[in-house]
């Protein structure tokens, strides 16, 4: 448990120049409006929530017209961003060619708003919303790794990274044994691992663990507190020890950025700014 004590911040206040906020903390509001209030707290960068039924900030039938009017938000904001947080359907799920084209298509969109917005990645889910595998586990995480590394190779081709968020607690991968198998199944591949501190301890496991045994791999970094079971905390209001983790993080040598994707179900709307501005302050002082 972090033991430190929140205070309100102010909105001038400045955070650690490797720490943005995820347009997934204000999915409540649009766009535009989650981008003015982002950029008021003083964050510089973003992660860009694209992940229907989550997040509608990017929307879900994306088109050339979407991506322009998407991009062209971000621009006027002044943001920087580092990842778009997407979603291209259920990779362990086996697709007929009309069902795979439908896919490219939406891959092919979402690159090219990273494109447009100057992302350094997108980011992808490492399976479906459901921990039963469709047939056997081994083939499941057999095709998972292999559509992720088809996209890692289609976004190479248009100068983007492309991460994957490894262990996630309601999907296929959600506890850190499957996150093993799955990474290893990745080795040789150019997809990057995202480690999320809330999915880790709502699974049980321990993000210092995680640290250890996927630091070569590690792009980017997702803040939410959780206990198990539970991934919808404030920061310090769940059990995560930020310190350990992120402490483990620097000894492991790892120079990537941080996000407070604060989807949170323990602060109102209202409440969501002054939370996030605590929390940006409170990890400011702990990478």
């Amino acid at each position: 448990m972090l033991a430190v004590t929140l205070t309100t911040a102010e909105t001038d206040d400045m955070f650690h120049n490797r720490l943005g906020c995820s347009t997934i903390s204000f999915r409540h509001q649009p766009l535009d409006e989650a981008l003015a209030t982002i950029r008021g707290l003083g964050f510089n960068e973003i992660d860009l929530g694209a992940l229907p039924g989550v997040c509608d900030h990017v929307p879900h039938v994306l088109d050339e017209a979407a991506v322009a009017q998407v991009s062209g938000a971000v621009a006027r904001s002044g943001l920087r961003v580092r990842s778009i947080n997407g979603d291209i359907g259920d990779l362990n799920l086996p697709l007929n060619s009309t069902a795979r084209a439908a896919r490219e298509d939406h891959l092919d969109m979402l690159l090219a708003l990273a494109e447009a917005t100057g992302s350094d990645a997108l980011v992808l889910p490492c399976g479906a919303l459901d921990r039963t595998p469709v047939g056997d586990e081994d083939a499941d995480l057999d095709r998972v790794a292999g559509e992720l590394a088809h996209a890692a190779e289609r976004a190479r081709e248009r100068g983007v990274g492309l991460w994957a968020e490894t262990l996630h607690y309601f999907r296929l991968c959600w506890n850190i044994d499957r996150a093993q198998a799955l990474t290893d199944r990745l080795a040789g591949s150019q997809v990057g691992v995202v480690m999320d501190f809330s999915h880790i301890v709502a699974s049980g496991a321990d993000p210092v663990d995680f640290v250890t045994r996927f630091a070569d791999r590690l792009e980017h970094v997702h803040l939410r507190d959780a206990v198990p079971g539970n991934i919808n905390l404030s920061i310090g209001n769940g059990h995560t020890d930020f310190g350990a983790g992120l402490a483990a993080l620097a000894d492991r040598g790892y120079t990537g950025h941080y996000s407070l994707e604060l989807e949170t179900r323990d602060v109102t709307h209202e409440e969501r700014p002054t939370a996030a501005s605590q929390a940006g302050q409170l990890v400011s002082a702990l990478i």
